[in-house]
């Protein structure tokens, strides 16, 4: 393992647990350890889609009755599979990208978290890994490396759903208690609130999801994949000048971006590609702020938290915050760190669903392309 060179990919301190309102956690748990000084210490895997992650996440608890538990993220190293320009990212390809990939980082993780430990692994509590969604071959390859961790390790397993780990890393890292959740990435385009210890999804895309949409237009248009076809739309939308009008498909809560997918697409054959950067991402984020001040009215909810991929981009940000300063609130948002796929969301989620007891048997360790956001028990939320 000296062979490697570890690049710090953990930068940030500590996040106090009193600041997402959670549930108190049991003081006695028989299904996880702790180490020697009383640290609960998860390993995160994500690999739902392009994005390869490992995670390693540790919460110390109070060390008196006036102090608070923190949860730090000790290593997020992951890796990206890129395809060629007018390409996307096929399962088959992606799946054997983190195959290849997922062992070193896994290795890279566990020496930037435990510097000159000899048996690091001796020092978690469990192997979380998202169960889904996302496409079938790349989780499968990083549920087979989970499992076997957790039977290697002597350790159990946490099935985490993916969407639940962007909203808990969203939550912990801005410190956003009881927000509107707007998530947006590559396969997801949904508009959150919670009740009842569940997500609810008050809205969606019913089509396409917004990355999606971004993707497949930059494959057209001919925008690089390296480092996004999103950042890429990004940073050509900031050059466009002239507004074009596109499909504006709002239905009641959910809404659709395929019909603005196809306009563009013809459109593309005459306009500017800046032009058509620029009006794209304003058409679909005028959307998406729309149906998110409907359920910010309809929750009385005065906080907004945006994650997922998408999520990255400022402009989303900037519309967003815009109306929700209007409406007398706050936007919460993070950067590429934590918004694009990544390990250390896994161990998120996954670390407060073990210290509330939930653990994935080996048997039930499969994983799934369907696994909705609401379908996940929030447990360690008050109902």
């Amino acid at each position: 393992m000296t062979s490697f060179k570890v690049v710090p990919t953990a930068t940030d301190g500590p996040c106090r647990e009193d600041s997402i309102e959670n549930l108190k956690i049991p003081s006695a748990q028989e299904q996880f350890k702790s180490n020697h000084n009383g640290d609960t210490i998860v390993l995160g895997i994500e690999g739902s889609a392009n994005k390869c992650g490992v995670g390693i996440l540790k919460y110390s608890p109070p060390s008196s009755a006036e102090t608070c538990g923190t949860y730090t993220i000790l290593a997020n190293p992951r890796k990206t599979f890129i395809p060629p320009t007018g390409e996307g990212f096929l399962p088959k390809e992606t799946a054997l990208h983190h195959q290849n990939h997922i062992v070193a980082l896994v290795r890279v993780a566990l020496l930037e978290a435990f510097p000159g430990e000899d048996k690091p692994e001796s020092l978690l509590s469990a192997i979380c890994f998202t169960k889904g969604p996302g496409m079938g071959a790349p989780l499968q390859s990083c549920a087979v490396c989970a499992r076997t961790l957790s039977l290697l390790w002597k350790i159990p397993l946490v099935g985490v759903n993916h969407c639940v780990g962007h909203i808990e890393m969203g939550r912990i890292a801005t410190g956003a208690s009881n927000p509107v959740i707007l998530y947006v990435s590559g396969g997801n385009t949904q508009v959150i609130a919670y009740s009842n210890q569940r997500y609810r999804i008050f809205g969606e895309t019913i089509d396409i999801a917004i990355g999606n949409c971004l993707d497949r237009f930059a494959r057209v248009v001919g925008l690089s994949n390296d480092p996004s076809p999103g950042y890429n739309i990004e940073q050509e939308a900031k050059k466009g000048s002239k507004f074009l009008t596109l499909p504006y498909v709002v239905k009641g809560m959910d809404v659709s971006f395929s019909g603005i997918l196809t306009k563009v697409e013809e459109l593309a054959k005459t306009e500017r590609v800046e032009d058509l950067c620029f009006s794209l991402q304003e058409t679909l984020f005028a959307m998406l702020v729309e149906t998110t001040e409907r359920a910010m009215a309809h929750t009385g909810v005065k906080q907004v938290l945006i994650v997922g991929g998408v999520g990255c981009n400022k402009r989303l940000q900037q519309m967003m915050e815009q109306m929700v300063e209007e409406r007398g609130g706050s936007v919460c948002a993070m950067d590429y760190r934590y918004c694009i796929d990544n390990g250390a969301m896994i161990c998120q989620a996954g670390i407060l669903a073990l210290q509330f007891g939930q653990i994935t048997k080996l048997e039930d360790s499969w994983c799934t392309q369907r696994y909705r956001t609401d379908q996940m028990k929030t447990i360690w939320r008050a109902p």
